[in-house]
């Protein structure tokens, strides 16, 4: 559907509303309607492709924006490499959680899976430490039929999960993520069983070398950018509208001629998407993949970073990323690296017991009571 005629059709009354007007009542009498008013698309909609882009940039984008451009001049290559980059390419497989979760209703507990897949691939298709068994293609063409394969991945979870709801699509894409687990560290032809893959680092393009932690950072900036606008994007074209519709009420959604089925399908490969170009990242950052990799805890890690970030917006994945990988590397100080999962729990529950939207909720909610409380007065001035 074209987004001429998604206008048209939210536009236009629901079915069953009728709008009658009095023959006995004056000219100026206004139609009185039967039951609710029909929907609207946003009024940005009637603009184009660009103006859904950029219509919801504002002042604090740019500044955030100068801020994480000009972070490696100023921090040390531990931080830019094993905070900044980590935090980026956790963060991307997180946001496509997000976007599953928050805007498809749909919580899946396989996307690591899809990233670890990508990783896998990345090994197999290029050049790694097992020289038997990697087919030795060149990163770019490697790249390509990783994230094509692991979109398709995705796509298949998506088609055993979108037909179930609730607890049934938790449980479904979290044994999909263990067997694939099992799979990997038993097969030793295709996958090399527990050792895994070594020597997987950042190709070099040019006199560029990835490997480098300021180069690779901003290659991991450069990919979680371009998620995050596409998101933004998206949640704003027909589709995203559609699929928002599909997750506050499927059966009104499928009664006016959506399919949901479908929408959600094309969710879960878009999803897949930003998955799997952040297990390559992810990959080329560890320089190895390994069944360690994506067991239990690191598929219960990434939902446990976008509930911590909050899962309303894009940015609440990298927040919550970024607030992981810090308690990831500094909690051992506090406490012994055994009890790190403690920490890591306490802190969650703190957060989702004080914000349910995660460190985001906390943030708007401390902006609206003390950032902004002339306009809180102002409102609640003009009440009646």
């Amino acid at each position: 559907m074209s987004a001429a005629q998604w206008r048209r059709a939210m536009n236009t009354a629901t079915p069953g509303v009728r709008v009658s007007v009095s023959t006995q009542a004056p000219a100026s009498a206004s139609p009185t309607v039967s039951r609710a008013p029909t929907y609207s698309a946003p009024s940005y909609q009637g603009t184009g492709w660009w103006s859904r882009l950029w219509a919801p940039v504002h002042a604090r984008h740019w500044l955030v924006m100068a801020a994480v451009l000009l972070y490696p001049l100023v921090a040390s290559p531990f931080f830019t490499y094993q905070i900044g980059a980590q935090s980026l390419a956790l963060g991307l497989i997180a946001l496509s959680l997000t976007f599953l979760g928050g805007y498809g209703g749909m919580v899946s507990l396989s996307q690591m899976t899809v990233a670890g897949l990508s990783s896998y691939l990345i090994a197999i298709f290029g050049t790694s430490s097992m020289q038997a068994i990697s087919l030795g293609w060149p990163w770019w063409l490697a790249c390509v039929f990783a994230i094509l394969i692991s979109v398709v991945f995705a796509t298949l979870i998506g088609w055993l999960s979108v037909r179930t709801e609730g607890i049934h699509t938790i449980m479904i894409t979290l044994a999909i993520g263990v067997a694939f687990f099992y799979l990997t560290q038993q097969n030793y032809v295709l996958f090399n069983g527990f050792q895994g893959f070594s020597k997987l680092g950042a190709p070099t393009i040019g006199e560029v070398d990835f490997t480098n932690p300021v180069a690779f950072y901003f290659l991991a900036l450069g990919c979680a950018l371009c998620g995050y606008w596409a998101i933004k994007y998206v949640v704003r074209a027909p589709f995203g509208l559609a699929l928002q519709g599909i997750r506050d009420n499927p059966r009104r959604m499928n009664s006016l001629g959506f399919n949901v089925t479908a929408h959600r399908l094309a969710a879960h490969a878009f999803a897949g998407l930003l998955a799997s170009v952040g297990g390559i990242l992810l990959v080329w950052y560890n320089n190895r993949i390994s069944p360690g990799s994506i067991n239990t805890g690191a598929l219960i890690n990434i939902l446990v970073i976008a509930v911590l970030g909050g899962m309303k917006h894009p940015i609440g994945a990298f927040i919550g990323s970024l607030a992981f990988v810090l308690l990831q590397n500094f909690a051992i100080d506090l406490v012994d690296r055994q009890r790190f999962n403690l920490v890591i729990g306490s802190v969650f529950l703190l957060i989702v017991f004080f914000s349910p939207d995660g460190l985001l909720g906390l943030w708007q909610k401390f902006r609206a009571r003390w950032l902004t409380p002339s306009a809180t007065s102002a409102q609640g001035s003009r009440r009646p």
